[in-house]
Order: C-alpha cells, then structure tokens, then sequence
C-alpha cells in the first residue's frame, strides 16, 4: 500500500505497511474476554438523524493492542500515563517462524544490531484473522532481559501474549523493565524482515490495562534504511 501525505508542501511517498487486526463483531478475543460488538444509536435518515452513530463494546486488548504496566503490575502505570516515544520511530521485523514455543534469547541475539531501539516478531505462517490461536509462540522471559540489556524500548509479535495462554506467573511480562512497552496482535504476515519506521499508539484511556492500537510500518528515508 503506497501513501502520498503532504508534508510542508512536499509529498511523502514511502510505503506504508497496516499491521493492525480489522476491529468487529467476529473478532477473535481471549478465551473469557470482552467480545466486540456494535450498537447503533442514531441510523441515518431514521427519525430525522441526519447522521450515523453507533457505540461499541470492547476489551482494551482488541485485536493490535498496547500492554500498559497495569495490566501485569497492579502498581504499573496505566495506558494513558506512559510515554508515547517507544511507540513512534524505527523498528526491525524479524522473521521468528519455527521458534516453537517461545522466541528464545539466541534467536534476539542473531537479530539485533547496535542502534536497533524496537523488535518486532513475526510468529505466524499465516495470521489467524478467524480464529482464536490457543497455541502460539510467545517469548521468553531470558529473551525479555537480552532486549532490555541491548536497550531495545519496544517488542511486539503477532502473537496474542508475550507469554502462553496457561501462565499464571507471566514470566514474560514480568521481566519487562518499566521502559519497555509491549504491542501484541500484530499482522506481519505481509510485512518482509527489515528495518522500518512504526507507528502505533495507543489511545489515552484513562486508568486502563492497555488500548488498541491502530498499527502501521512506514518504509525508511533512504538515509536511515538499516539503521
């Protein structure tokens, strides 16, 4: 998908990738979770409304979403506190497929680089849009400590959780350093290995465990491709 954005009169003509999930009704969610739903309240051209407006139900975890600190940290910040910078800026996509059951400290090694900021990890050889994956890859607790000791602020995959859907201790989530941000749903089925400008924040849903995310990969300038 290639976008034209104006900018100062100039045009930004960089690919743009869309890693979000579509928010709807057959929305696949955790097993227990909030189902999404749609309610209109106001249908154009019925009873004088002039317009169209609905409301609708969801879980903060819909589809591409941001963890908060308050979803694994009852003393963590909430979604609408954390800083937005470790949403915005380049990331690497890394092809972890056949990783098994979970993405392990060589496979961040063998992918990082000196300067690489954010990770994101493509699990799946095709993303489950219809179906809820109750097993998936998730990440390890050790791989976790390798990205916060190389100073990466953002790790994200395609997968629902950074740990397995049985964990009670949540390993994963609770080795993530207070600078860390976490995005998860992600769809990189698409999306070739590389380097990438991302883009994904969350909205400022005051006191909340986490927000959707309306996600996307903006190709780089030709000057900091690789960076």
């Amino acid at each position: 998908m290639a976008a034209g954005i104006p900018r100062g009169g100039m045009t930004d003509t960089r690919k743009l990738w869309d890693i979000s999930q579509p928010l709807r009704p057959s929305l696949p969610v955790w097993p227990g979770d909030t189902a999404f739903a749609i309610a209109p309240k106001w249908s154009y051209g019925e009873s004088d409304s002039p317009v169209n407006v609905a409301s609708i139900t969801l879980s903060a975890h819909s589809g591409a979403h941001a963890d908060a600190p308050l979803h694994y940290d009852p003393a963590g910040l909430s979604i609408d506190a954390v800083p937005l910078d470790p949403y915005l800026g380049p990331c690497r996509v890394v092809d972890a497929r056949g990783a098994g059951d979970a993405i392990a400290a060589d496979l961040v090694e063998a992918h990082w680089s000196s300067g690489v900021t954010r990770m994101l990890f493509r699990t799946f050889d095709h993303f489950p849009l219809g179906r809820w994956p109750s097993a998936f890859t998730a990440v390890s607790a050790e791989a976790i400590r390798i990205l916060a000791a190389r100073g990466v602020i953002l790790v994200g995959l395609d997968s629902p959780s950074l740990d397995p859907q049985a964990s009670k201790t949540m390993d994963a989530h609770r080795a993530v350093p207070s600078a860390m941000r976490i995005l998860e749903g992600l769809v990189l089925d698409h999306v070739p290995p590389g380097d990438y400008e991302l883009i994904a924040l969350p909205l400022p849903l005051a006191g909340l465990d986490a927000s959707p995310v309306r996600a996307i990969l903006r190709e780089l300038p030709v000057a900091r491709a690789g960076g």
